[in-house]
């Protein structure tokens, strides 16, 4: 029998959509990086360190919900 959905949170598909979202940006992410090169100055911080951390977070506390 299936277990009921959480009274409160975010359900497991939520969850599901998360870390498939999440797991796009990184691989887009990835890409980017591999097609135009390491970015420089500025944009180093911004996209590796805005978007890895944005998108590896999300990921994280993602597979964290799925897990419990």
């Amino acid at each position: 029998m299936a277990k009921p959905a959480p009274k409160y949170g975010p359900t497991r598909g939520e969850y599901l959509i998360r870390l498939a979202i999440s797991g796009v940006g990184l691989a887009m992410l990835g890409g980017s990086i591999a097609l135009q090169g390491w970015p420089e100055g500025p944009g180093l911080v911004e996209v590796v360190g805005f978007a890895g951390l944005f998108f590896g977070v999300s990921a994280i506390g993602a597979l964290r919900g799925l897990l419990r």
